[in-house]
């Protein structure tokens, strides 16, 4: 592991040697995640493509050493009002998408990568799709990987965000010292249950990510401006963008995916630029990495000139 210092944030990454292809590959991780998922998906590519994970600002092993009170980041980042401006204080521009997409810049223009794929999970694929955006010359192409949306149901998003703060609430550190707490990871949001070893590895994440980012994120990325700013994003990208689906995945449905894709040039009629993976839930690099490699290889090898 390294690390390099972005916005006074130290961000940990891993780098795999350079290869014939000109293109690197920037895998970025989902909400509440860290690089490490991304191991089995780059160990099938790294013999012929350079490939890029690292922590984002507030997860894993990027974290900041000045940490600030739960219920401080509680108070000012309020469920409501929810308007349309997003969020409404001053943590906006720290834990949008697009803040996440500047750190992503600096990382790129810090590690000389001029030429890339972008490879996102979850609210990764967001990111990466702002990254297509805000840097068109140095990303070739996006690849999200059970990410899509672009639709603001009033209620249910509502209902997610409670949730979700709830969620943050209850994770003092000694959770993941508590007997067998990792079988409850194993079988969360996945199709098939997970190996213990990356169960384990979840409830570290979970446990270890800062009360800040981990709120931040979850209340920037969802709000109603956000969520109906997506399908514009991705109908202005010049860049191909392909969308991997998980069959059984309950978090990002297909259905909500497809409908993200159908924006892009590349769907065509038919959703020419989405690749259902069958067995799948919402963790398809840990569920499916054989299948998610083989379709990354395929997509960038496409485009190689």
């Amino acid at each position: 592991m390294a690390t390099i210092e972005i916005l006074g944030v130290p961000h940990a990454y891993e780098l795999t040697a350079p290869t014939s292809c000109p293109h690197a590959l920037v895998f970025i991780h989902g909400w509440l995640n860290s690089r490490g998922y991304w191991q089995p998906v780059i160990s099938r590519l790294s013999d012929d493509l350079q490939c890029l994970s690292y922590d984002l600002r507030g997860f894993g092993e990027s974290q900041s050493q000045v940490k600030t009170d739960f219920s401080r980041a509680q108070t000012s980042l309020s469920l409501t009002p929810i308007s349309s401006s997003g969020v409404g204080s001053s943590f906006d521009s720290l834990y949008t998408p697009a803040a996440y997409t500047q750190d992503l810049a600096a990382l790129l223009k810090q590690l000389n990568i001029t030429s890339a794929w972008l490879i996102g999970h979850s609210l990764g694929g967001t990111i990466a799709l702002w990254g297509a955006d805000q840097m068109p010359e140095r990303v070739k192409g996006v690849i999200c990987i059970n990410a899509g949306g672009g639709i603001y149901l009033k209620e249910a998003f509502e209902q997610f965000r409670s949730a979700g703060q709830k969620f943050l609430q209850v994770r003092p550190r000694w959770l993941s010292q508590v007997p067998l707490i990792d079988l409850l990871f194993t079988r969360a949001s996945v199709a098939r249950p997970l190996e213990r070893y990356w169960a384990r590895q979840r409830v570290i994440d979970f446990v270890v990510a800062d009360p800040e980012a981990a709120l931040g994120t979850l209340l920037d990325s969802t709000t109603e401006e956000e969520i109906n700013r997506l399908p514009e994003l991705v109908s202005q990208l010049k860049q191909p963008v392909y969308f991997l689906a998980g069959a059984e995945d309950k978090v990002m449905e297909p259905k909500y995916v497809r409908h993200l894709a159908s924006f892009h040039r590349l769907f065509q009629y038919c959703g020419d630029n989405v690749l259902e993976i069958p067995n799948c839930g919402h963790l398809a690099m840990l569920e499916q990495p054989d299948t998610v490699a083989d379709h990354i290889r395929a997509i960038v090898n496409s485009y190689r000139v």
